[in-house]
């Protein structure tokens, strides 16, 4: 869990990642040693970019591998900024912007036997899901569940953003679930917002 000042903390460093490279000014992660509690453990993040409810970027990391607030920063910028789906944002776009900001929980490993035995795992709403094959791998965040509620359309659709065929399955295919804290702002071109978790 993250305290209201930690989460306001992490949106404005989503915030400022974004905005000092539209104005092109210098900008440094957030230093490590100036960090402390929830902002300094190393945690997985995606930042989520959306303009009147459409996406416009979206990027993050499934594994743990740095600080929090490091790793906000930086998956703020990506989506931003290299999502590939998308030219780079501009400040016209940024004044329209909602932001959302997803902590991970650790991914826990599923029985993938068969696609029912995986959906049996999944709730609704609740979960994230990961699907690896190969080398291929792909994510849903458990809000992606507001545009796909049923189960199966869910994963049918992750398996194509995988690359995979809709029908495909195989016994081999490895997969995880999570759970996501979210903290969300709206109104970044005047610096204010609010934070729910």
């Amino acid at each position: 869990m993250l305290e209201p000042r930690q989460s306001e903390y992490l949106l404005d460093t989503a915030t400022t990642s974004i905005a000092s490279r539209l104005a092109g000014l210098p900008s440094q992660p957030p230093a490590a040693e100036q960090l402390s509690g929830a902002l300094r453990r190393e945690a997985a993040s995606f930042v989520t970019l959306t303009i009147e409810g459409r996406l416009r970027g979206c990027c993050g990391m499934l594994e743990a591998r740095r600080a929090l607030a490091l790793d906000v920063w930086h998956n703020a910028r990506s989506s931003a900024f290299a999502d590939p789906r998308f030219p780079p944002l501009t400040p016209e776009e940024w004044d329209r912007t909602d932001l959302e900001i997803s902590v991970l929980s650790e991914l826990v490993p599923l029985a993938s036997g068969s696609e029912a035995a995986l959906l049996e795992q999944l709730e609704p709403g609740r979960h994230g899901l990961v699907i690896e094959w190969r080398g291929a791998r792909a994510t849903f965040l458990p809000k992606v569940w507001e545009q796909l509620p049923a189960p199966r359309d869910f994963l049918q659709q992750l398996k194509l953003k995988a690359g995979w065929p809709r029908d495909f399955w195989l016994e081999e295919i490895a997969a995880w679930r999570y759970e996501t804290l979210v903290i969300e702002r709206s109104g970044r071109a005047t610096g204010q917002g609010s934070a729910a978790s």
